[in-house]
């Protein structure tokens, strides 16, 4: 509930619209249950939809635009083929997926868009179940619950705010900083992967624990100031936080700052110079994140996740033709032979800013955190906290192998994962975990 004045405001929870496919020429899909499409219905059953003259062609008529409409949001089902998830990861792949609600095809000049119209807590059962195990410790859940509720009504606000003359990066002759975030999305408010939350619909079987952590959050978020907050998570932090402005745009989010995966009260080294920073990463320091108890990363990890069997430090070695080539193509840009990889700013967290790759035929700065951890690696390398080892000089002193050793999963702002499933099952409360990750915040009721 709201107030303006003496007259008080009902918020309602919003119905929310998920890109599931995205830009496709035809999109195969089935109606579970009935639907209606301009009022008329339309029975379950298998159909297609594809691009013709920049139209929508389905049934032998053509559309702009597509909304199988749900009378019984909450039962109404369907099914989407080959859905993409993982984009850009080592584990991507495709699933046939079903979801509640309403039904969406947009057609682009690229192809068409299927978007899922559905209730916000019916999406955030989903995507609890999808972001970890259904079957998690409860008050994990329920960290949980609340964090995506608040990161999602936060980017709704943050995209009816952002301006046309937003930027996302800075190129210049020797030197590309860019980050990725929201506002790569203009016809949905969410995409369903990894870009903004995992959401995969009641393909991942919810459970009555999931169920009960949405529902005894319900409306529950957390908020600085008058505004609710951009809730973000990763994986596994390495041991310590970032800051938000060293990943993404330089607004500060006094909530989003580095600080220590534990609560002792154990000073942590200045990670931001280098020679701690490696010392940093070359140890294993205690913190919540810092485990190997299968129960715990059950909780966070879903099947394709425990491919990954390294995330709290972890290590890749590149050949020199390797790395080069990788980098040229991941870049577009030919640096010849690499001649070295060389940190020039750290966040709190030992995560590299920007990047100097010094090679024989170009030199350039990269950052920020994802820009470097899409550059060296075929998909993304696991987080931007790592040290470089050149090795085997060549008669031209050219290393041929570099050894990067990392700390860490993900770009490390607000709640670990890993860590927060741990502080779950040491006896920590939902709301005392809020307050580790997102410190000076309140845990309110929204709607």
């Amino acid at each position: 509930m709201g107030t303006t004045g003496e007259k008080e405001i009902e918020i309602r929870e919003p119905l929310i619209h998920v890109g599931i496919i995205q830009e496709q020429p035809e999109i195969s899909f089935t109606l579970l249950t009935d639907y209606k499409l301009g009022g008329k219905p339309v029975p379950r059953g298998d159909y297609l939809v594809r691009m013709a003259d920049g139209m929508i062609l389905f049934n032998g008529e053509t559309y702009p635009e597509i909304i199988f409409e749900s009378d019984q949001l909450h039962d109404d089902s369907f099914e989407l083929r080959d859905v993409v998830i993982g984009v850009g990861f080592h584990w991507e792949r495709k699933e046939n997926q079903c979801f509640q609600g309403g039904l969406k095809f947009n057609c682009g000049k690229r192809g068409i868009t299927a978007i899922n119209i559905v209730s916000l807590e019916d999406y955030l059962k989903s995507v609890i179940s999808s972001e970890m195990s259904a079957t998690s410790s409860e008050e994990l859940l329920k960290t949980h619950a609340v964090i995506s509720r608040s990161w999602l009504l936060a980017q709704i606000q943050k995209n009816k705010e952002i301006r046309g003359d937003y930027k996302t990066s800075f190129v210049s002759a020797d030197q590309i900083v860019r980050w990725y975030d929201r506002e790569d999305h203009a016809l949905f408010d969410v995409c369903a992967d990894d870009h903004c939350q995992r959401y995969q619909g009641i393909t991942r079987q919810t459970t009555a624990r999931v169920n009960q952590a949405i529902d005894e959050t319900r409306g529950e978020v957390i908020t600085y100031g008058d505004a609710i907050c951009d809730a973000r998570f990763s994986k596994c932090c390495g041991g310590v936080t970032e800051t938000f402005e060293n990943v993404w745009e330089p607004i500060p989010h006094p909530y989003l700052v580095g600080k220590p995966d534990y609560t002792e009260h154990t000073p942590l080294p200045d990670l931001t110079v280098e020679e701690n920073a490696r010392e940093w990463i070359l140890s294993s320091p205690h913190a919540f994140c810092n485990t190997g108890d299968a129960d715990i990363l059950r909780q966070v990890l879903n099947d394709y996740d425990r491919e990954t069997a390294d995330f709290y430090r972890w290590k890749v070695v590149y050949a020199q033709s390797e790395l080069n080539t990788l980098i040229k193509e991941r870049s577009g840009i030919d640096y010849g032979e690499i001649i070295a990889l060389e940190p020039l700013e750290r966040g709190i967290s030992g995560r590299i800013i920007r990047l100097k790759i010094m090679g024989t035929r170009r030199v350039m700065t990269i950052g920020k955190e994802l820009e470097i951890r899409r550059t060296l690696s075929p998909s993304h390398l696991h987080s931007a906290a790592f040290v470089v080892d050149a090795e085997e000089e060549n008669d031209e002193g050219i290393p041929q192998q570099f050894t990067l050793t990392g700390a860490g999963w993900g770009h490390g702002v607000g709640l670990c994962q890993i860590g927060a499933a741990m502080m779950a099952e040491k006896g920590y409360h939902h709301d005392q975990i809020l307050t580790h990750y997102f410190p000076q915040t309140k845990l309110v009721h929204y709607y």
